[in-house]
């Protein structure tokens, strides 16, 4: 039984919770689990449930039928998320860590970690100490290893993550190491689990060959109620009568564990298979069946290691499996994670471990991106944010400025997400679904007045193809529709449709664009203020990547009044009055909404998601109880980021 507490709530009732507790029969511990703190009650006790959740200072009760509370989905209906420093496991991401078996050189390592740094691993992996069958075997360098391997994981801006094989160098290693891996072969070594769940550091725990899912579960649990409370399991295979494979790769225990458990699930496919070429589709299988990671090992000469060199992928292997990861995950509704690197540029050369480690640029120190190219509307709106001098980085598209403000290309950038005439921009919406680490900061209204433009020779009764985004077609359509027989040609933004035309000197091809973008070419303006409706306005947000404690910088620019608005995101259960029971709590609590807008949910048909814009609370702690009380009765919810609305 897990009872969780109220926040704040006070040093007395606490201790009469417990004394009720241990007065009916039950033992106690004190544990954080997430951000609640909650006492688990184990034993023969009996108590009544409604009397227990009465008491001063309880905010809920958790009965559970399972004998691994703490790690038990009934004690936490949402998705635990272990942050490990920039890295982040857990949700809608799929985070991939990659390194060798062991580490065996200060150059091998850092080689490793240079190259799969490169192609999208964020955190890495390797052995200091290798409990190996034959004493004869690689033992791995120890503490020197170890060394070796943190000194390359900051200058690849990766945390690292590696086996501790014993209680007594726990605490020698925790220093030096960001996660602590307990291997198959200790995942019951219970005395381990308790010292290395007392430091409170993230633990990835591997099951055992021969282990049940309940055991393995149990061994998580080890590890809660010692201290710990960022624990990721990890599926590496069992024993079964196969020979053809090193283990049997168990998928089905990826959706059985994650309907059990709260806690993130990770695959190694190199352990389960144990053969290099067979590692990928393992591995693609695991993202298929809903795991949130994987475990890699990656080797630069795997016939050259000292252990497990078969199953190790080369860096080209990696970096084709990690752009297939990168295809199929949108097919399972999440994002392959990406994390800012301490420099734009990492090569053997430019990396010098005994000079130190590289230091992550400030996001106001980089430039701000936008979609298109110079003249765009998203970059008038950026120097309005910003300022004319501020650096810019023009991208091929709305997700390339999403993927910039995620690797570090960019510290903040700018998106269209409303037209005053048109509606939501459908596209960047869902892109803040499949980017949980992106958070809107800030956003401001541009008033858009389109042109068609063209080059110094064309003439309007010449044109044949028009040229821009959807949304400025849906913008001029009265216009448009005097013209039928133009073909219209959609274009990633306004300003490409522009420069296409100033490259290929088209005479009979317009674009629809604005008077910047024509200046910005060359070109001249047709016909000025062809909009539908001259009160047309797109309000445009500023993103930035969250940090670790899930918030994300303002820009300086934008001032430092306080946040009055926020968007959310979220789905309901498909029954009457599912709706209506959330908008309930926003009106009971004085919230007022400004936007709801209904969105199909991608690969559920007919089942649609909500967005809302909602002014803030006078109070933090208003808002912060409502966002609970949605997630008790929502079936998915998002935050998008709170901010100070445009005027």
């Amino acid at each position: 039984m897990i009872v969780v507490l109220s926040k704040g709530i006070s040093t007395h009732d606490k201790e009469m919770v417990r004394i009720y507790l241990k007065d009916r029969g039950f033992a106690i511990r004190d544990q954080l689990l997430g951000e609640d703190e909650v006492i688990g009650a184990t034993g023969k006790g009996v108590v009544d449930l409604r009397e227990l959740g009465i008491l001063p200072g309880v905010e809920r009760v958790a009965a559970t039928s399972k004998p691994y509370e703490l790690a038990s989905r009934e004690s936490k209906s949402e998705d635990t998320i272990v942050t490990v420093g920039p890295v982040k496991i857990g949700g809608s991401r799929i985070t991939v860590i990659a390194g060798p078996c062991a580490v065996e050189s200060r150059e091998q390592i850092l080689e490793t970690a240079l190259r799969v740094r490169e192609s999208g691993a964020v955190m890495l992996r390797g052995g200091a100490y290798k409990p190996r069958s034959s004493p004869y075997a690689f033992q791995g360098l120890g503490m020197q290893g170890l060394e070796f391997m943190k000194a390359a994981g900051e200058a690849t801006g990766m945390p690292i993550v590696t086996e501790v094989v014993s209680p007594e160098f726990a605490a020698q290693m925790n220093d030096l190491t960001d996660m602590f891996q307990i291997g198959a072969r200790n995942m019951q070594n219970f005395e381990l689990l308790k010292k290395v769940g007392a430091l409170g550091k993230p633990v990835l725990l591997k099951r055992g060959p021969s282990a049940t899912i309940e055991e393995w579960l149990l061994s998580a649990e080890y590890l809660l109620a010692a201290g710990t409370r960022d624990v990721v399991l990890c599926e590496r295979g069992i024993r079964t009568f196969e020979t053809y494979t090193r283990n049997t790769l168990d998928i089905s225990a990826i959706p059985v564990v994650k309907g059990l458990s709260h806690l993130p699930v990770l695959v190694d496919p190199s352990h389960a298979v144990g053969i290099r070429a067979k590692v990928s589709s393992a591995a693609l299988a695991a993202v298929a069946a809903g795991a949130d990671g994987l475990t890699v090992e990656v080797h630069p000469h795997p016939d050259e290691a000292l252990s497990d060199g078969p199953q190790s992928l080369f860096p080209e292997q990696f970096e084709r499996l990690m752009r297939d990861i990168e295809a199929l995950a949108p097919v399972v509704g999440k994002e392959l994670l990406r994390t800012p690197k301490p420099s734009q540029e990492l090569s053997t050369k430019s990396v010098d471990l005994s000079s130190g480690t590289p230091k992550p640029v400030s996001p106001k120190d980089l430039p701000v991106a936008f979609s298109g190219e110079s003249g765009a509307y998203a970059e008038q709106a950026l120097m309005r944010a910003f300022g004319e001098e501020a650096p810019r980085l023009g991208a091929a598209s709305f997700r390339a400025v999403f993927d910039a403000v995620l690797d570090g290309s960019a510290g903040f950038g700018v998106a269209p997400v409303e037209n005053s005439l048109a509606g939501s921009v459908h596209e960047n919406y869902d892109l803040f679904l499949r980017y949980p680490d992106i958070a809107i900061v800030g956003e401001l209204k541009l008033r858009i007045v389109h042109c068609l433009i063209g080059e110094e020779n064309a003439q309007i009764e010449n044109i044949s193809i028009v040229r821009s985004h959807p949304q400025g077609f849906a913008q001029c359509r009265d216009f448009l529709d005097k013209y039928p027989h133009w073909q219209l040609e959609a274009c990633n933004d306004t300003a490409t449709a522009v420069a296409s035309i100033a490259r290929e000197g088209a005479t009979k091809v317009a674009a629809i664009a604005g008077e910047a973008a024509a200046k910005a070419h060359g070109l001249k303006v047709l016909k000025a203020g062809i909009e539908t409706n001259p009160l047309n306005y797109t309000r445009f947000v500023i993103i930035a990547r969250r940090n670790g404690s899930d918030k994300a910088p303002v820009p300086p620019s934008l001032g430092s009044e306080p946040a009055n608005k926020a968007s959310l995101v979220f789905s309901v259960s498909d029954e009457p009055g599912s709706l209506f029971a959330c908008l309930k709590i926003m009106s009971e609590r004085g919230i007022n909404l400004s936007k709801l807008e209904s969105r199909p949910i991608q690969g559920k048909p007919w089942e649609y998601q909500f967005y809302v814009d909602v002014t803030l609370p006078p109070t933090e702690e208003t808002f912060d109880a409502v966002v609970q009380e949605l997630k008790a009765k929502t079936e998915d919810f998002h935050f998008l980021g709170s901010y100070r609305a445009s005027l």
